[in-house]
């Protein structure tokens, strides 16, 4: 553990996404003090070193977006082989059964499986608000601190339930006011800021068929009020372009352009079909993109033109989504997963495994407003991802850095957050895996029981 005023130097990596620390990095508390180029050695002689050799570096990883609670209901049988809507209709009618114990521990197995995988930095849109949950970001609050990990929490909200044409059962829909008191409150106690926030809030009306316009614009008013950032779905399906179109006589991001969302306080899940004048209007506002591969492969959702995107200007960044779609949390897997989806869009010369591991991290932590981590320049937080190549799949490989995504990294063999390591030997430190898997588990069929 790098301790206060204790440098640690991460020594010789076997490989590491940023050339110019071929030679490792030294730590200095919670932030990065130098980076070692091939070959060199700190410029002061550190208190404590770490043979890296046999480790792949990269910055810890920044996941965009997420369900936590859908971990939940992964491959659950009822909304098998279903697109979007149906998939949302038949699977809300499950999660309005949800209460804080299962929350927590729904939060607590994506968190530690997002940071066996290298992931330093974990986001969540939490939109499912019941009785039974109105303290469902405050459960999500303690369990990231407790973990150790650095959390962008989205106060997300529905308002349009199915008796005003929405999707989701009136049960987990609440008025306005409430969502606009409730997102206060949760800015003003646990929002921090500057460089180094290991927790931050955001604004989070679920999707433009489960809120008002009215919740929209109101969202985006608190938002400058209280300087955080805003995150919704949009342009995920045709679906959704046909029903905006219907409902509100324009395109998506046209609608959210018309709540006061186009800008870049803003980033954008999944962000599928858009066309060239709408990337090019992302890109001059700087609105950021969620790419959630597995995902939009899972729902049939279609392909995120995630180039374009880029060089418009609008950040990409990378995210596992909810584990109900894309039935795991492991961005590490998800990184190979873009690759391989980009390929299929664009050449693999255009999407290399450098470009996805930049949107996993730099990209990732544009999306965030974070310009503190997804790096390993001097100053930033220490925050990093170290992978062994000691599995079968990765036997005979010539490039290390390449390996992990053509081969097919899943688990980081060390991760440090803030200077602190969180992840040993490919284990979660000071946790029992195998008594939070059978709660979790015993909570999942609690909830499909509830039913």
């Amino acid at each position: 553990m790098a301790e206060e005023n204790r440098t640690l130097w991460i020594r010789d990596p076997l490989d590491c996404a940023d050339r110019g620390a071929a030679g490792g990095v030294v730590v200095d508390g919670t932030r990065i003090l130098e980076k070692v180029p091939a070959g060199g050695r700190p410029s002061r002689p550190p208190q404590e070193i770490i043979d890296a050799s046999s480790h792949v570096l990269l910055p810890g990883l920044v996941n965009t977006h997420h369900h936590f609670y859908q971990t939940l209901t992964r491959a659950y049988s009822p909304a098998l082989n279903k697109e979007l809507f149906p998939w949302l209709t038949t699977l809300y009618d499950v999660w309005a059964h949800l209460d804080e114990e299962q929350l927590a521990l729904a939060s607590e197995l994506a968190m530690v499986e997002l940071l066996m995988s290298g992931c330093t930095t974990v986001a969540d849109h939490h939109y499912v608000f019941s009785g039974a949950l109105e303290g469902a970001i405050d459960r999500q609050v303690e369990t990231a601190q407790r973990l150790g990990v650095r959390a962008a929490l989205t106060r997300g909200s529905m308002s349009v339930g199915r008796d005003e044409g929405g999707l989701p059962p009136q049960s987990v829909v609440q008025d306005e006011q409430t969502i606009v008191d409730d997102s206060q409150r949760l800015i003003r106690r646990y929002h921090q800021r500057g460089d180094g926030a290991m927790v931050t809030i955001a604004l989070a009306p679920c999707s433009p068929f489960s809120v008002s316009r009215e919740l929209m614009r109101e969202s985006a008013h608190l938002a400058q009020a209280e300087d955080v950032r805003l995150h919704t779905h949009l342009a995920e399906t045709e679906d959704e372009t046909a029903y905006c179109q219907e409902l509100f006589g324009m395109r998506p991001l046209d609608y959210l352009e018309d709540s006061g969302w186009l800008s870049n306080r803003t980033w954008l899940a999944h962000g599928i079909h858009f066309n060239d004048d709408e990337i090019a209007r992302l890109g001059r506002a700087g609105t950021g993109i969620a790419h959630c591969p597995s995902s939009n492969m899972v729902l049939g959702s279609g392909l995120c033109r995630t180039l374009e995107l880029e060089a418009a200007g609008a950040p990409v960044g990378l995210a596992v989504d909810g584990s109900a779609s894309a039935d795991h949390s492991n961005l590490a897997e998800e990184m190979r997963q873009a690759m391989l989806l980009g390929r299929l869009r664009y050449s693999p010369s255009q999407v290399t495994h450098e470009a996805v591991i930049r949107w996993a991290t730099q990209g990732s932590a544009r999306c965030l407003g974070r310009e503190d981590i997804g790096g390993l320049e001097p100053g930033q937080q220490a925050d990093l991802a170290l992978f062994k190549l000691d599995e079968l799949r990765f036997s005979g490989a010539e490039n290390p850095l390449a390996a992990l995504l053509l081969c097919g990294a899943s688990r980081a063999d060390r991760v440090m957050v803030a200077g602190r390591w969180r992840v040993t030997d490919g284990l979660p430190c000071d946790l029992d895996l195998d008594q939070l898997m059978a709660r979790h588990d015993s909570a999942a069929r609690r909830l499909r029981n509830a039913l």
